[in-house]
């Protein structure tokens, strides 16, 4: 009787001490975000100016961020996507990001100059 109670209660303790470690990076929800940078970069230098907005989310998948605005007749879409690392704050934050810029639909270029040039006006 003594040896059961033992080997039960080694076999509870055993259990309780062994568990399951679940580590996630807290970047968006996102378990390789060194990976999706290098591929989001890639896959930027790729693009071909004049791409379609759709040809472009189908390759490299939904933004870290979006907005849309008009400019007198012109649609302004900017999709940023993360491509360098800023801050180990588990959150991925527009600096973070390389900003692809869309009029009417179409691939006119990427980066924060255009970004800046676009919003002068």
């Amino acid at each position: 009787m003594k040896t059961l109670l033992i080997i039960i209660i080694s076999t509870s303790l055993f259990s309780s001490l062994s568990s399951c470690v679940i580590v996630a990076d807290g970047h968006d929800g996102r378990e390789n975000w060194r990976e999706e940078q290098s591929t989001n970069r890639e896959q930027i230098n790729g693009l071909e100016l004049q791409s379609s907005r759709s040809m472009v989310t189908e390759r490299l998948g939904p933004p870290s961020f979006s907005e849309a605005f008009t400019v007198g007749d012109n649609e302004y879409r900017i999709l940023s996507y993360r491509t360098q690392h800023a801050h180990s704050d588990g959150m991925t934050s527009k600096d973070e990001t390389t900003p692809l810029v869309f009029k009417n639909g179409r691939l006119i270029g990427w980066g924060e100059g255009l970004v800046a040039s676009i919003r002068e006006f």
